[in-house]
């Protein structure tokens, strides 16, 4: 399968953080803090749950201000607890400043997308079943996003439009139909050299026996399939293609639909209706 992620690497991001967040300047700490002044911060934990972002905050920190030390105590995807202590930062007190917000937006995001992660992945044992995200991101951070996914425990679908084909009603309508549909993305991907992974979502059982009976396709969607019907079309289906489910699927019924035997459900509250965890980046005196 391709994967072009190169041009998507969060870290060409960063500068333009900074540039929305300091614009002309942080005033407030220019204007009470010298400028040769150090000292030490460090990340509080205040809510229990996943943490996540420990990698991306070390390279907020070196792209601003690579003197900055950072002792981390704490790894990507621990299980953390109130209190806690994730990791310590030492250098120019306007540097720890300035970079404070940035990173503690970037943190909580991704521990609370992580958290959540996790508390899918905690109803899912015992089954083979796997929870993957959406591209329902954040613009911007939709790698970070991603990342927070996995070090939860959860598997990321596609990252974008360009590394999977994904046939989706208003494709299979616009296409005249599902046998179309599917008869175009083979050829285009045979023309253009690319070697992609099919996907088709289907909307009923009629539309699932006309998959059935072309074939073509990598995996099957069951689009807003109830528990009943997605039991039924996983026995059609039989092993021939992955199955996954998707629509409205919540953290009570999640459990429901693996116990049915898809492969995968798909759930875009991975990522746009999570909390965020809650930490502070605190001044050690």
């Amino acid at each position: 399968m391709e994967n072009n992620f190169d041009n998507l690497d969060y870290r060409k991001y960063i500068p333009l953080w900074f540039a929305e967040d300091i614009g002309d300047g942080d005033h407030t700490s220019l204007s009470c803090i010298s400028a040769d002044a150090t000292g030490t911060s460090q990340l509080i934990i205040k809510e229990e749950g996943i943490v996540a972002g420990v990698e991306v905050a070390q390279e907020i920190f070196r792209q601003f201000d690579p003197t900055l030390k950072v002792e981390v105590l704490i790894k990507d995807g621990t299980h953390v607890r109130p209190g806690d202590i994730v990791f310590r930062v030492t250098g120019k007190t306007l540097s720890l400043l300035q970079t404070e917000r940035l990173m503690l937006n970037v943190m909580q995001r991704m521990s609370g997308v992580a958290t959540t992660a996790h508390r899918y992945m905690e109803r899912l044992k015992g089954t083979n079943t796997r929870v993957l995200d959406t591209r329902k991101t954040t613009p911007g951070m939709r790698m970070l996003e991603k990342m927070a996914v996995r070090i939860g425990g959860g598997t990321n679908h596609r990252i974008g439009l360009f590394d999977m084909i994904l046939l989706k009603d208003n494709h299979v309508d616009f296409a005249g139909g599902i046998v179309n549909a599917i008869d175009r993305a083979r050829n285009y991907c045979r023309e253009k050299g690319k070697n992609l992974k099919i996907e088709i979502e289907v909307r009923n059982f009629d539309e699932l026996q006309q998959v059935l009976d072309h074939g073509g396709v990598d995996r099957i969607m069951l689009d807003n399939f109830s528990v009943a019907d997605t039991k039924k079309a996983v026995e059609m289906i039989g092993g021939r293609f992955e199955t996954e489910s998707s629509g409205g699927i919540t953290i009570d019924t999640i459990r429901d639909y693996a116990l049915c035997g898809v492969d995968f459900v798909s759930v875009g509250a991975l990522t746009h209706s999570i909390k965020s965890l809650d930490m502070s980046f605190k001044a050690v005196k």
